[in-house]
């Protein structure tokens, strides 16, 4: 099973949904996401399908890939690979009692609940007679069969408890109907009711595609319901971490290397008839720290496109600011009037919003000072003044050299003063800021870490534990060394001792698998190194007499310093006996050399 998962899996998707990559050569490059860099030097293999960091030494398949980001365990990492994939893994909790496998059990029933409820409303929806008068609804607003099937739109019949008996049917408990958020328990528990009736489904996935959530919209506006009702927060649907349309976006998104943010799902659903494929939306919150987190994974640049209202603005300003300080190229597509892009789409056309709208954004910084202007009087000294200084705070410390005299003499002309005072003005905010970001600056610097010293006998621990790693037989040879242990180094000491129980349990030599099987981040990063070293196919006998020749000569070295040093202390402590025996041995040793 283990190894059907790996073959059917693919290393540069796996890390892609976590590293931008960008293919050079036969490798695929990136920053590497488990220490910050600003040059990428984090390669993917899809040959060997192993990744490597040559900045911190991170290393290994995609199975610890996914162990390490996440900090999950070995069986969760395969799980989760295995759900990729199709294929069942039934992950057992710890001897100890700690199951640490036990929520992602409960959200996989979760998440199949919301799959039946989801192919449940998608079928009465398309093939019944009470789902006629909801798909005549959506084809009147433009909904074509491509797209209710793209985003699997349903229809909930307006019947009090149909979804909550259909369930129960199906064998989920009273517990599990609770945390799903699909039905709610009646007053004094006396059974449940369907907490979607009489609405039109969207289901809401999870970057793998599966439904964690609902969003269902009645047909007519009443004053009396709310024209949406979102499924509640549960184990698997945290809003403030939920991007929608990621698991079709993704592939778009690489094409790209830009992401195209919208406030809404109804959104996204309308940029798509437009063509625009590379389109995600929060899901009714702010833009979060979680949600830039997990769109920096897939590209660095942002387009934002939000309502045209004052509220539509606001919202685009505050994410523009969060998604500048995090490095991003933000731009933003306005929309004209109070349109929203569904209005926008059917007023000019699909053409025209991905040409005009999402093709022409405006810059960040010309985006900010047309959302300074709104509202504002130049006949009025405040507002005027209250203009200028909004776009200056801005400039200072967001923008280029070019930028910013770009940006001042539009102010300049925009207000009639002169481009010497507002430059002033500038300065001041410049240096002001400068001051405030001194102590958050220096409570950011770090001393710089030497690197490692790669010593003569690294390097021949290293060679040898990558021969003894691609041949079984090498570990007999290593058994024959009369010290009993080969290596000297605490950490290739360790590697030895799992190596030797992994060829107990195995018959052959199995990169992958030994791998998989190190809990110890630091041992793996080890074991990647000890891959690149280049052996000589054609002289390996010699190669290894080398090293333990080598390896053998180095641990003598350290017990003639050990000896030379107790030598020491022994004449202090005035044991001439000691001290001479000792001064003996060293002799012998280095004539053993």
């Amino acid at each position: 099973m283990i190894e059907k998962i790996r073959s059917t899996t693919d290393i540069v998707d796996i890390v892609g949904e976590y590293v931008q990559l960008t293919k050079r050569g036969r490798n695929w490059f990136g920053l590497c996401p488990f220490h910050g860099e600003s040059t990428p030097s984090f390669s993917v293999t899809s040959d060997k399908q192993i990744f490597h960091c040559f900045g911190c030494g991170a290393g290994g398949n995609a199975i610890t890939f996914l162990m390490d980001i996440e900090n999950i365990t070995f069986q969760e990492a395969l799980a989760r690979l295995g759900s990729r994939a199709g294929i069942e893994v039934e992950v057992n909790t710890h001897a100890s009692g700690e199951a640490a496998n036990a929520p992602s059990k409960s959200d996989n029933q979760l998440i199949l609940m919301h799959e039946f409820s989801a192919d449940m409303y998608h079928h009465i929806l398309l093939n019944t007679e009470e789902g006629q008068s909801a798909l005549d609804y959506l084809e009147n607003r433009g909904f074509t069969r491509e797209m209710i099937e793209r985003y699997r739109i349903g229809w909930s019949l307006p019947e009090w408890n149909y979804m909550a008996t259909a369930l129960q049917r199906k064998g989920y408990s009273e517990e599990e109907l609770v945390n799903s958020g699909l039905a709610i328990q009646r007053e004094q528990g006396t059974g449940f009711f369907d907490r979607f009736r009489g609405r039109v489904m969207f289901p809401i996935m999870n970057e793998n595609g599966k439904v964690i959530a609902f969003s269902g919209r009645i047909l007519e506006n009443t004053k009396t319901e709310a024209k949406y009702m979102n499924s509640p927060e549960s184990p698997i649907f945290q809003k403030s971490q939920v991007l929608y349309n990621v698991h079709q976006a993704r592939s778009a998104i690489r094409k790209n290397r830009k992401i195209v943010l919208f406030e809404g799902f109804m959104d996204v659903i309308a940029a798509g008839k437009a063509g625009v494929d590379n389109a995600l939306a929060t899901m009714g919150t702010s833009l979060t720290p979680q949600h830039i987190r997990a769109m920096k994974r897939f590209a660095q640049e942002i387009v934002i496109c939000f309502d045209g209202d004052d509220a539509g603005w606001e919202a685009a300003k505050r994410a523009a600011i969060a998604l500048n300080e995090d490095k991003f190229k933000v731009e933003v597509a306005v929309l004209p009037g109070k349109m929203d892009p569904d209005d926008y789409v059917r007023e000019h056309g699909q053409d025209a919003f991905r040409e005009q709208v999402i093709g022409k954004p405006h810059a960040f910084i010309a985006f900010a000072m047309m959302h300074a202007r709104r509202h504002k009087n130049f006949q009025y000294e405040n507002d005027l003044l209250q203009y200028i200084q909004e776009v200056l705070q801005l400039l200072a410390g967001r923008s280029s050299p070019i930028e910013r005299d770009l940006y001042i003499k539009q102010l300049a002309n925009e207000t009639g003063l002169s481009e010497e005072a507002i430059l002033q003005q500038y300065r001041k905010l410049e240096n002001r800021s400068i001051e405030q970001s001194r102590p958050e600056r220096a409570a950011k610097t770090t001393v710089k870490r030497e690197p490692k010293r790669i010593t003569s006998f690294h390097r021949a621990e290293r060679l040898l534990f990558s021969h003894a790693l691609a041949n079984r037989e090498v570990m007999r040879k290593l058994a024959e060394v009369e010290s009993g242990m080969p290596f000297v180094s605490e950490e290739f000491k360790a590697l030895y001792v799992q190596l030797l129980g992994f060829y107990e349990e195995w018959d052959k030599a199995d990169f992958h698998k030994f791998l998989e099987t190190l809990q110890d981040s630091e041992l793996r990063k080890l074991v990647m190194e000890t891959t690149l070293s280049e052996r000589d196919p054609e002289h390996v006998d010699e190669e290894i007499a080398d090293c333990i020749k080598h390896l053998e000569k180095h641990r003598i070295e350290q017990q003639i310093n050990l000896k030379i040093q107790q030598s020491k202390e022994a004449e202090k402590q005035h044991d001439l006996q000691r001290a001479l025996l000792l001064a003996q041995e060293v002799i012998a040793l280095r004539k053993s050399l």
